[in-house]
């Protein structure tokens, strides 16, 4: 009896203490409404940032990259309110916001935390964006795959992971090379505050990368690597095909959670702990730049 109404109080002050945390954020605006804009109807996207709504670590493991591409006509219903489709003009943008919802871990004492529409600060951060960058790409959040529509996210040319076949995109390569970036109409989309100057998001010259973000690189091209010594290697895989893979699926038709491949999971365990620094790397800038608040 005693342990029931201690369970029971606990519970009432925890939701008390929950409630008055939210309400300290009346004076700013939520993340949400920094990156979820207009649904352009167009087809010509490599992919579509997912999450159920909530601007709190609650819904962080609603907060994906899918293959789905989200028409106006779904915007009534509710389920693709807080969606995205991406291209590369709001590529960077998508980026930095999947890292700031996925660079800390979940846990009871963050779990009504909120993030926050940022200051100007990541505009012209161009080591946050780029680290953003690898951490998206690499991430298990991340859940492009080829069997859904073409893979625009192979960070790799055919030549650096030895594969059989020519990939049916090279938008990523283009991109990370700054191929991408040479229409200037496109490039000028947001006005940094502090000059007034248009702040470029299309790069316009190869992305250079922090040491992290470059050991995240270089631990997934050894996995790509050996994923394409597999006789039956589809060449325009994803990280997510490639984990289905070898971690194969249940009865439930869900992705297992271990390999028995002692080779992949040595080097998927590498790609995860470069992973893990690269986000502790990230998380002081969520910070700086107001996602979240101390």
């Amino acid at each position: 009896m005693f342990l029931r109404g201690f369970f029971f109080g606990y519970f009432v002050l925890q939701n008390w203490i929950f409630r008055f945390a939210d309400y300290t954020y009346d004076d700013v605006e939520r993340i949400n409404k920094w990156i979820f804009s207009e649904i352009l109807d167009d087809e010509n996207r490599i992919g579509h940032l997912s999450s159920r709504g909530s601007n709190d670590f609650q819904g962080q493991s609603s907060v994906n990259i899918n293959r789905y591409i989200v028409k106006l006509s779904d915007r009534s219903n509710r389920r693709y309110r807080s969606t995205l489709n991406i291209d590369k003009q709001n590529l960077i943008k998508v980026i930095i916001y999947f890292s700031a919802r996925h660079c800390i871990a979940a846990d009871w004492l963050n779990d009504r935390d909120q993030f926050l529409y940022p200051n100007d600060g990541w505009k012209t951060d161009k080591e946050f964006q780029s680290d953003c960058l690898a951490f998206t790409i690499f991430h298990s959040q991340n859940r492009i795959s080829s069997q859904e529509g073409i893979n625009h996210w192979i960070p790799f040319t055919e030549q650096e992971v030895d594969a059989k076949e020519r990939f049916e995109s090279h938008f990523m390569t283009d991109f990370l090379k700054g191929k991408l970036g040479n229409k200037k109409e496109e490039n000028q989309l947001f006005t940094s505050s502090s000059d007034e100057q248009p702040t470029c998001l299309i790069p316009e010259a190869p992305i250079s990368f922090s040491a992290e973000a470059q050991a995240v690189f270089d631990a997934g091209k050894e996995l790509w690597k050996y994923y394409h010594t597999q006789t039956d290697a589809n060449p325009n895989a994803s990280l997510y095909d490639i984990r289905a893979h070898f971690q194969g699926r249940n009865d439930k038709g869900k992705m297992n959670a271990k390999s028995d491949d002692a080779a992949y999971t040595g080097l998927m365990n590498n790609l995860k702990e470069n992973l893990k620094n690269l986000a502790e790397k990230i998380t002081p800038k969520v910070y700086a730049y107001g996602f979240l608040r101390e």
